[in-house]
């Protein structure tokens, strides 16, 4: 039987502890939202939650050319 490292645990608790978060900010709102208001709410969750994340931010891309 292989054991998980203990990176992969971590990983795994930290998954499910932003899923949770998603999960109830689901709930609270329910379906057919904007995805922003989604995102705000998932923001403001995590905080709740002290999980550090970094939110969305501008990407630069390259579409044809």
């Amino acid at each position: 039987m292989m054991r998980a490292s203990v990176a992969t645990l971590e990983v795994n608790k930290t998954t499910e502890m932003v899923i949770g978060a998603a999960i109830e900010v689901h709930r609270h709102l329910g379906p057919g939202l904007l995805e922003s208001a989604y995102e705000d709410c998932l923001c403001h969750e995590l905080t709740l939650r002290k999980i550090t994340f970094k939110p969305q931010f501008p990407l630069p891309v390259s579409y044809k050319g």
